[in-house]
């Protein structure tokens, strides 16, 4: 007996077939919150159901996390499955692509893997606000972080957009910083900070000395193979997307003003002010008033947003739209990072 469909039959399982689809699409994995009405940084996340796989998820709809990240700066994807470093890093490359592996600042993670842990500095320290290498040529669009330990106690990756940091901060202070630039000085001291041959990822110093070259940073060896870098940055930049005008640096990170009473007391106690691991100047070498890195301070704490870090918590960030910082905790704490896209200050020119 002959099991083809009549046109009726063919007609009708299509159509069951074309609802079924229908269905499927209707079906919403996963949903959207704030953690608070008059705060949309960050957007958050989560997944509808059981068994949504981020990284899949995430590939099929990059041009909506696009659209919301030009929107809100960052994105917290709570509550879904990245319990290692290999979830973590699929999922960063699902939107990344191709992920940064040339970072001196960061220990890695793995050999060979191209995320790294966060910066090892003394928990009971904050790490001020900054957004991550525009102090160099060239930096990272998006940047990565993923919780794999929270804190027992504090431990949280405050951030702040930027766009209000530049609209609501002195015009004055903006008008001087965006005319004169930024200065930034770097003494690689043994055993303070990370080494040269840690940040270059090279120990050849002719080596070292053709990467400043490239990279428009002036260099001066010092007794004992000590490395002394100065490079010209903005303090301020248009977000080659969206247009919007940015307060993109790490002014604070490297002020030296901005440490902690007793950690600025011993470092002066140490070095002359020249010497120190790490300061900024207005870009002629002018020092930055201590009056204006108190107002620019102020307005970081009052617009800082803080959440509690959860285990398996991503955190997406627009690094030019979005600067972030850490807090003193206490306990274990274990956070990893990944950076995409990365984008050089010339390239940042050509398309303004």
């Amino acid at each position: 007996m002959s099991t083809t469909m009549g046109p009726k039959a063919s007609l009708r399982k299509n159509i069951q077939r074309k609802r079924e689809e229908v269905d499927l699409s209707a079906i919403r994995l996963t949903t959207e919150s704030y953690f608070s009405p008059d705060s949309t940084l960050p957007l958050i996340i989560q997944p509808a159901m059981d068994g949504v796989n981020l990284a899949s998820w995430a590939s099929s709809n990059l041009g909506y996390i696009r659209e919301q990240l030009a929107t809100h700066g960052g994105i917290l994807f709570r509550n879904f499955n990245i319990d290692s470093p290999a979830k973590f890093e699929q999922f960063a490359r699902s939107i990344g692509k191709e992920l940064f592996d040339e970072y001196g600042d960061l220990p890695r993670e793995n050999p060979g893997s191209k995320v790294y842990g966060s910066t090892p500095y003394p928990a009971d320290k904050s790490i001020l606000f900054h957004n991550e290498s525009s102090h160099m040529h060239r930096w990272p669009m998006k940047i990565f972080f993923h919780c794999v330990k929270p804190a027992e106690k504090g431990g949280a990756t405050p951030i702040i957009d930027c766009r209000k940091i530049y609209q609501q901060l002195d015009p004055a202070i903006i008008k001087k910083m965006t005319e004169k630039k930024l200065l930034y000085v770097r003494n690689f001291v043994n055993g303070l900070d990370v080494s040269w041959q840690q940040f270059f990822q090279n120990s050849n110093k002719a080596a070292v000395e053709a990467y400043c070259r490239r990279a428009g940073i002036e260099y001066e060896w010092k007794d004992n193979d000590q490395l002394s870098t100065r490079q010209l940055c903005n303090a301020v930049a248009r977000h080659p997307h969206t247009g919007e005008m940015l307060f993109f640096n790490q002014v604070q990170l490297h002020h030296i003003s901005c440490l902690d009473a007793s950690t600025r007391d011993s470092m002066l106690a140490m070095f002359d002010e020249k010497d120190l691991p790490r300061n900024v100047y207005y870009g002629d070498g002018s020092p930055i008033e201590d009056s204006v890195m108190d107002e620019i301070n102020a307005l970081y704490e009052r617009l800082a947003v803080r959440f509690q870090w959860q285990a398996t918590d991503t955190i997406m960030l627009d690094n030019m739209m979005v600067s972030h910082s850490r807090d003193p905790f206490e306990g274990a704490r274990k956070i990893m990072v990944a950076m995409a896209e990365i984008i050089s200050q010339d390239e940042l020119l050509s398309l303004q």
